[in-house]
């Protein structure tokens, strides 16, 4: 066999053993991953009183057959995201999803956003400030430099009482509603937003796609 020959052979034995590798990384990654969703459905659901505050804002019948928890940060680029594919699975499933949102402050700025929204629903203006502060979440949550002054502007055009607002923003309930919430975060352990709880248990690993599934299935189960 000649020097090229052996090149030529070296060369197919290394991608031959790439390839393998590929695989067997690939397999590990996958079997990873359902052992971590067989963890995740073999763990008891969390304290319900940890996850569902009496304040918490609720999004749907309270009497609904499903309920997905969701802590979130208002200026969370991913809570944005996903924000939309929530909207969907609620005219989807009207009467039978309910979404509790709970804060989780992480970002600079988020409490004073949350500050905004807890001014909103004493308005009845929860969802459409909600709405409104994501769909503008660029202008005003730079990260290291957020525009509070702007997401207060976004509060008004989508109908809130700014001077009532900004006078609510003082009550000491405010601070009650950031500190419960930060405290129930850290009991059970949720380090990233968005994180959700689907009928009381943590999902991991979430994508949209996977979301989607797990309320189609625990509806229609």
């Amino acid at each position: 066999m000649n020097r090229r020959n052996l090149i030529l052979g070296a060369s197919a034995l290394g991608l031959a053993a790439f390839a393998g590798g590929t695989v067997y990384i690939s397999r590990q990654r996958a079997a990873e991953a359902e052992a971590q969703a067989a963890l995740a459905a073999a763990a008891p659901p969390a304290d319900n009183q940890l996850l569902i505050r009496a304040y918490s804002p609720t999004l749907g019948p309270a009497d609904a057959k499903v309920t997905l928890v969701e802590f979130f940060d208002p200026s969370c680029e991913a809570c944005r995201a996903f924000h939309p594919l929530l909207k969907e699975m609620r005219d989807l499933f009207p009467d039978d999803l309910r979404i509790v949102m709970r804060y989780a402050a992480f970002h600079e700025g988020s409490d004073e956003a949350v500050r905004i929204l807890e001014a909103a629903r004493r308005q009845d203006l929860f969802e459409p400030v909600l709405n409104a502060l994501l769909e503008n979440q660029p202008a005003w949550a730079v990260h290291g430099s957020p525009q509070m002054q702007i997401a207060w502007q976004v509060a008004g055009s989508a109908g809130m009482d700014l001077q009532r607002g900004q006078a609510d923003r003082l009550n000491p309930e405010m601070a009650g509603v950031l500190n419960q919430d930060a405290a129930d975060i850290q009991a059970l352990g949720v380090n990233q937003t968005p994180t959700f709880y689907l009928d009381g248990r943590r999902l991991e690993n979430v994508s949209f796609e996977s979301l989607a599934a797990d309320i189609r299935g625990a509806v229609q189960g």
